[in-house]
């Protein structure tokens, strides 16, 4: 019995995948019954794994068994109460309150639990796509591994695909240039590059930068966002006592290599331009979640304001 939990879907069905790749190559013959709620009527489950004359093997996937009927959901756990030995079941199911006595039940009977969480922040993407160079038994700097999750996103599967592609293309360490070159048009259009720019006080290219993302589809809201993450990082990093960078990695909860690129950002910074920043920011925040009838205007206003406020010091 396997119990995957979460909601990414890419790792569920990799959950899934590797119960089935196993069991057929135990047994090439092993059927597969991947089933849905609506297709897991009360009943089912006891028709699906009674004993074969033929001692038949099977593995039945049951997805999104927290929305299971109640009927159904009996029926599951009279079934890990004695479960077939030659039948594999595995349940997904999205965690959380609804539907916790199978999820629990499934977790006393001993199943052998998946995490599949849903990666909403930055730096679990990040983690994964490390991961993905790691399985695949290759080397990428951590400055390309930033550089790919900013140029594709939040699409874990995009991100799976791209290092796939990577790997197979690529010999040797994969470093920053080589991920620009296979997506640039990205990575430019990418909210953090506009972000970048905007804290590095290089006005102009912000600017264009920022046109090709919006032009592209990417969110105002996305970029906003960035822009903020850019700044309290400045504002934390001149804030923080000195030190190397895996101490101050560790007090910031920033990884090694970014406190090298945000030290590097710093130079022209004041607290007031931080300050300045921060404000511009939040402003245009509000512009793009409706609070102001040109969320282009509002973005391009920020960008300029952060470009100046990075070359405060000395004015």
């Amino acid at each position: 019995m396997t119990l995957a939990v979460g909601q990414e879907d890419l790792l569920l069905d990799r959950a899934v995948r590797e119960v089935v790749a196993a069991a057929k190559a135990a047994d090439a013959d092993t059927d597969v019954r991947d089933l849905t709620p609506d297709q897991l009527q009360p009943g089912t489950l006891a028709e699906l794994t009674s004993p074969s004359l033929f001692a038949e093997r099977k593995v039945v996937v049951v997805r999104n068994a927290q929305d299971l009927s109640a009927d159904t959901v009996k029926d599951v756990k009279v079934y890990l109460g004695a479960p077939a030995e030659e039948i594999t079941l595995v349940l997904l199911h999205a965690g959380g309150a609804k539907g916790k006595g199978l999820l629990d039940a499934a977790r006393k009977a001993g199943a052998r639990e998946v995490a599949c969480p849903k990666m909403t922040k930055p730096a679990d993407r990040l983690a994964f796509t490390r991961a993905e160079f790691r399985g695949a038994g290759r080397s990428a700097t951590p400055e390309a591994c930033q550089a790919l999750v900013d140029a594709i996103g939040s699409d874990l599967r995009e991100l799976a695909s791209a290092v796939s592609q990577l790997v197979a293309d690529v010999e040797g360490t994969i470093d920053e240039a080589v991920v620009g070159r296979y997506y640039t048009g990205r990575a430019e259009a990418s909210s953090f590059t506009v972000a970048d720019r905007a804290v590095e006080g290089r006005a102009a290219e912000a600017l264009e930068a920022l046109r090709w993302s919006l032009s592209t589809g990417v969110a105002p809201v996305l970029i906003t966002s960035a822009l903020a993450q850019g700044v309290r990082a400045i504002g934390k990093l001149s804030s923080a006592r000195g030190g190397r960078p895996a101490d101050l990695a560790r007090e910031l909860g920033m990884p090694p290599w970014k406190i090298d690129r945000v030290r590097q950002q710093m130079r022209g910074w004041t607290p007031d331009g931080v300050a300045v920043a921060l404000r511009a920011v939040a402003e245009a925040d509000a512009g793009v979640k409706g609070g102001g009838e040109d969320p282009g205007y509002a973005l391009e206003k920020a960008v300029v304001t952060v470009a100046r406020a990075a070359r405060s010091r000395g004015r």
